[in-house]
């Protein structure tokens, strides 16, 4: 079991998220944003990094990262091959592996289960489950349940919300 550290609530073993709050439960203290000034981004890259902390197992697996072009916030996900995408409505016992709720996905027309990202060989591929206000890969809205291949700097939108897609490249 995991415990989120932002609400204390108890979630199964190999939660990405938490299923109350909607936090991120893995590697979340290593991955944390902050704007920089230009002069200090120089200092920080000039400085010895021999005693930078090691990179966290969990992000090694990391294929795919979502950035919340509203807010910042990176979504890295990994470990698995395949995700549903939406958010959690109370008395819904199923929920998407990614739930968006925390940042404004009811306001912004994210449907409950809105779309499937999955990685299929080398190829990363996403598809419309449906939803009631669409699923959009550069301003082009995609045809429910059919595949189109993502590209890493892709802007995808669930209804209103937008998130850049960052690959991993080999």
């Amino acid at each position: 079991m995991i415990v989120c550290s932002n609400c204390k609530h108890t979630n199964i073993s190999g939660a990405l998220f938490c299923s109350e709050c909607g936090a991120q439960l893995i590697g979340s203290d290593m991955l944390t944003t902050q704007n920089m000034a230009p002069d200090l981004v120089q200092e920080v890259v000039k400085s010895d990094v021999s005693h930078a902390k090691p990179v966290p197992v969990a992000s090694l697996n990391t294929w795919i990262t979502l950035h919340l072009m509203d807010t910042g916030q990176m979504l890295p996900l990994g470990d698995r091959s395949e995700f549903t995408v939406g958010r959690i409505s109370e008395g819904q016992p199923i929920m998407p592996d990614i739930d968006l709720s925390p940042y404004q996905a009811y306001a912004s027309g994210v449907s409950r289960f809105h779309a499937v990202i999955k990685q299929l060989g080398i190829r990363v591929v996403i598809m419309d489950l449906g939803s009631a206000n669409g699923t959009f890969n550069n301003g082009k809205r995609l045809n429910p349940n059919i595949e189109q291949t993502l590209n890493n700097g892709d802007i995808i939108a669930f209804g209103k919300l937008k998130l850049q897609v960052l690959l991993k490249t080999s």
